[in-house]
C-alpha cells in the first residue's frame, strides 16, 4: 500500500473514529471535549488504565465513577471533573447489613513516602502528578494568600457546599461491604450534607462567618453535577462577595481491582478519624485556571494546619490537572472526607478536625 493511500485512510477513518470513540467514551458537551482531549495526553497511561480497567473496578453501582486515590492497583479517573452518566438512586442502607465475605474492606493509614513527587515544607505534603517543576510548585507551598479574612464579621467569609451530596458511607463497622448499596443516598443525616454542616456550624462557632449549601446537586441527574453546583456558587459570590473560601465537600472511593474497598482510617486520642485529602487542581491551557497558583497556596497553609494540629490526619494534596470549579475563587478547594469504606461517624469525627484547622489557618495567618 502506497503512502499516499495509507494517508487517505488515516484522514477518512481511523482518526475521525478515534475522535468519535473518545467523544462518546467521554461523553459530555463539545465545549469541554477540548479540555478532555488534552487530558488525555496528559496522562496517557493512567486514560488506557481507566479504559482498559472499568470492569470490575467501579465503586458499588456507580459505574461512571472510578476509584480515587493512591491505593495500589486502583484506576483514577483522569476525567472525573467532568460528569459521564446520568445517577440512578441507591437503595438506602440496609439496618442489618449483609455481609458479603467476597466484598472486603481494608484498614490503611496513608503516610507520605517522600520523593520526587510527593515532597513537603514544613508539614505540608504534597503530591505533583503535573508537569509543572518541583521547583515551581515549592515556591508557592506556604506562599502568602491572595485574601484576608475576617473575624466575626457579619458577612460570609466561607461557603461549605457539595458537587456530589448524595456521596455517603458505610453504615456499620465490619470490615466487609455490601455490594448492592452503591454508597449514595438522598437522606441529608447520612451523606456529605451531614458532614458539611458539621464543619459549617464548627467554623461559626469559631468566628468565621461560614454558610452551608445544602442542594443535591448531583440528584436526581448525575450528569452535569458540576455545572449546577458552578451556579450555585456564582449565585453565592454574587449575592455575598465577602466569601472569599469555597470548600467543595466530598467523599473518596478507592477500591483495588480484586474488589477490596479501602478505609483511610487513622487514630487520634484513641478515636478514629477518616483521613482527608485536599485537591487543588492545576491548569494544563485549556480549564480556564489562571489563579490556580493562588489556590494551591491556600490548600497549603490549609494541609500544614491540619498535620500541625493532627500528625497523620491528611493524605497529602493531590496536586492535578483538575477544575473543580476552582476558577471562581482563590480559596476554592475540594477535599475528601475518607472514602465509601469508612464509616459515616469516622467521617463526622473528622468534620470537627477539618473545622478547627481551617478556624486555626487564618488565626495564624492573622498573627503574621
Amino acid at each position: 500500500m502506497g503512502v499516499n493511500a495509507l494517508k487517505k485512510i488515516c484522514i477518512l477513518y481511523i482518526f475521525p473514529a478515534i475522535t468519535a470513540v473518545l467523544f462518546f467514551t467521554f461523553k459530555g458537551s463539545f465545549a469541554g471535549f477540548a479540555a478532555r482531549t488534552s487530558l488525555w495526553l496528559h496522562n496517557p497511561v493512567q486514560t488506557a488504565q481507566y479504559v482498559i480497567g472499568q470492569k470490575g473496578t467501579t465503586a458499588g453501582a456507580d459505574s461512571s465513577v472510578l476509584p480515587r486515590g493512591d491505593a495500589v492497583q486502583s484506576y483514577a479517573n483522569p476525567f472525573e471533573d467532568f460528569d459521564f452518566s446520568v445517577y440512578s438512586a441507591s437503595p438506602a442502607p440496609a439496618a442489618t447489613p449483609s455481609f458479603d465475605t467476597d466484598c472486603p474492606i481494608a484498614e490503611l493509614t496513608y503516610a507520605p513516602v517522600l520523593n520526587d513527587v510527593t515532597y513537603r515544607r514544613q508539614n505540608c505534603y504534597i503530591k505533583n502528578v503535573t508537569d509543572y517543576p518541583r521547583s515551581e510548585v515549592e515556591t508557592e507551598l506556604l506562599a502568602p494568600l491572595d485574601f484576608k479574612m475576617e473575624k466575626n464579621s457579619d458577612s460570609p467569609q466561607i461557603l461549605i457546599m457539595h458537587t456530589h451530596a448524595t456521596e455517603s458511607y458505610q453504615n456499620h463497622s465490619e470490615l466487609y461491604y455490601d455490594p448492592a448499596y452503591a454508597c449514595r443516598d438522598t437522606d441529608n443525616s447520612r451523606n456529605m450534607v451531614s458532614v458539611g454542616k458539621i464543619i459549617a456550624d464548627r467554623l461559626n462557632q469559631l468566628g468565621y462567618s461560614t454558610l452551608h449549601d445544602t442542594t443535591l446537586h448531583d440528584y436526581p441527574n448525575y450528569n452535569g453535577s458540576y455545572d449546577r453546583s458552578k451556579a450555585t456558587v456564582e449565585k453565592y459570590l454574587a449575592e455575598y462577595p465577602s466569601i472569599k473560601v469555597v470548600l467543595d465537600v466530598h467523599r473518596d472511593a478507592i477500591e483495588r481491582s480484586d474488589g477490596t474497598r479501602i478505609k483511610p482510617v487513622v487514630s487520634i486520642n484513641e478515636k478514629r478519624y477518616a483521613q482527608v485529602m485536599l485537591i487543588s487542581g492545576a491548569d494544563n491551557g485549556y480549564l480556564n485556571m489562571p489563579n490556580f497558583k493562588k489556590n494551591l497556596r491556600f490548600a497549603s497553609h490549609f494541609q500544614n494546619s491540619m498535620e500541625t494540629l493532627y500528625p497523620g490526619f491528611t493524605r497529602p494534596i493531590l496536586f492535578d490537572y483538575r477544575n473543580y470549579n476552582q476558577q471562581l475563587t482563590t480559596g476554592s478547594l475540594l477535599i475528601e472526607v475518607g472514602g465509601h469504606a469508612n464509616t459515616l461517624e469516622e467521617a463526622q469525627n473528622s468534620a470537627l478536625l477539618i473545622a478547627n484547622s481551617l478556624a486555626h489557618t487564618f488565626d495564624s495567618l492573622q498573627q503574621q
